[in-house]
């Protein structure tokens, strides 16, 4: 089996990559039956050069190789037929952006895998880049606290090296006594908590957080029971409210009322309770100046999040009175940070990290008869058709909704 690292040919410019190096020293090691090839890319984080070093050919033709290795949508133009392709697809909600690019990938018989859709036998996803997400989101917060109240000028985030300068960069600023939190409960949330824990920012409980006060700043990690309650009054389980969120009303803006900053790092799933809306955010109740908006779900459940920021201009202001966007150094306006590819800009990390499970999960199963129903469960396209699981794209390929 023949696999390429594929040259990301999206914009604006992705350098990030499925396998670093040394990565791919270590799955070639594991796999030695497999040939591995890399795709000449100059904007790729690791240069070519590196590849070489490490003992892979570096062509500027993959066409033949069997399987495609890559990160973002790969454009239709380039799209090699008749090949098995690894990528974030985005389609899998019916994206109209890029419906056209799946009709392309059905027309030109490829096997599409999309790193969002490899998940274990329980549903949880095996690979992403959502820990790094979280880890810059922090970070960024952070820097849109400082030029909102010019108390702190932090580099962004994509001039600094790796995670280490982050931290470093963190922990020579001076943060007041506010109140931060932070929701969720996944690979994002626990990159974000990193970064706080890093500060050594002092993590409390909800009960201590809603209630008392503290002369140094702390940090409460909620999850979805702690920002929902269901309307009868019953206190079940997280799955109770994952089966049954019309079941749940929003218990947040007990919350909005104490915090200063708040960091979103929750998955937000279809019929939940929105976390707080525009109303919500008019109130005097609410106290919250700045939102790093990790989760970066538009106009839906954090209601200042108007529209996804980008890395060169990361910060926006809403104002909840107008509900309109305005600039963030206006005196009513919250701050919002919402850029929706935040580990673009830490690529070598996301990278190495990434490789680190696509090892794991996916290269074994490319190898072994994917014994563990991987691949099948990851499978949108196959022989020109939609799979079994993903059927329910046919009408959004056919443009009838």
């Amino acid at each position: 089996m023949k696999l390429a690292i594929i040259k990301e040919r999206k914009n604006p410019p992705d350098r990030r990559v499925v396998f670093s190096p040394l990565k791919l020293q270590e799955a070639k090691g594991a796999f030695p039956e497999a040939i591995f090839k890399v795709e000449s890319s100059d904007i790729r984080v690791f240069p070519d050069a590196a590849y070489e070093a490490a003992g892979f050919d570096v062509v500027t033709d993959i066409s033949d190789c069997d399987v495609m290795l890559g990160v973002k949508e790969v454009p239709i133009e380039a799209l090699v037929p008749n090949k098995k392709y690894f990528f974030f697809s985005h389609t899998i909600k019916k994206q109209p952006y890029n419906r056209k690019l799946l009709k392309a990938i059905l027309e030109k018989n490829i096997e599409l895998y999309d790193h969002e859709t490899v998940i274990n036998s329980q549903g949880f996803r095996l690979i992403g880049f959502g820990r790094y997400a979280g880890i810059v989101g922090a970070y960024n917060g952070f820097r849109a606290w400082g030029l909102k109240f010019d108390t702190w000028q932090l580099p962004k985030a994509e001039t600094l090296t790796d995670q280490a300068a982050l931290i470093n960069e963190l922990r020579n600023i001076t943060v007041p006594n506010i109140k931060i939190l932070l929701s969720g409960s996944g690979k994002v949330a626990r990159g974000a908590k990193e970064m706080l824990d890093a500060m050594q920012i002092k993590c409390v409980s909800v009960n201590d957080y809603l209630n008392n006060t503290f002369n140094e700043p702390v940090y409460c990690l909620i999850d979805v029971l702690d920002y929902n309650k269901r309307k009868d009054g019953r206190i079940i389980d997280n799955f109770d409210f994952f089966n049954n969120p019309d079941a749940y009303e929003s218990d947040f803006m007990r919350f909005a009322k104490v915090t200063d900053f708040y960091i979103a790092g929750h998955f937000y799933g279809d019929g939940a309770p929105y976390l707080y809306t525009r109303e919500d955010a008019k109130s005097n109740d609410f106290n919250i100046k700045v939102v790093a908006d990790v989760s970066c779900d538009v106009d839906g459940p954090v209601a200042s999040t108007l529209r996804a920021s980008t890395i060169a201009d990361p910060v926006y202001g809403y104002d909840p009175e107008r509900e309109v966007e305005v600039d963030y150094k206006d005196q009513n306006a919250i701050v919002v940070m919402a850029v929706d590819n935040l580990p673009c800009e830490l690529p070598k990390d996301a990278s190495e990290g990434f490789g680190d499970q696509f090892l794991q999960h996916v290269i074994p199963a490319l190898f072994n008869g994917d014994k563990g129903g991987v691949l099948e469960r990851a499978r949108i396209t196959k022989n020109g058709k939609l799979t079994k699981r993903f059927a329910y794209l046919q009408d959004y390929v056919d443009e009838k909704e």
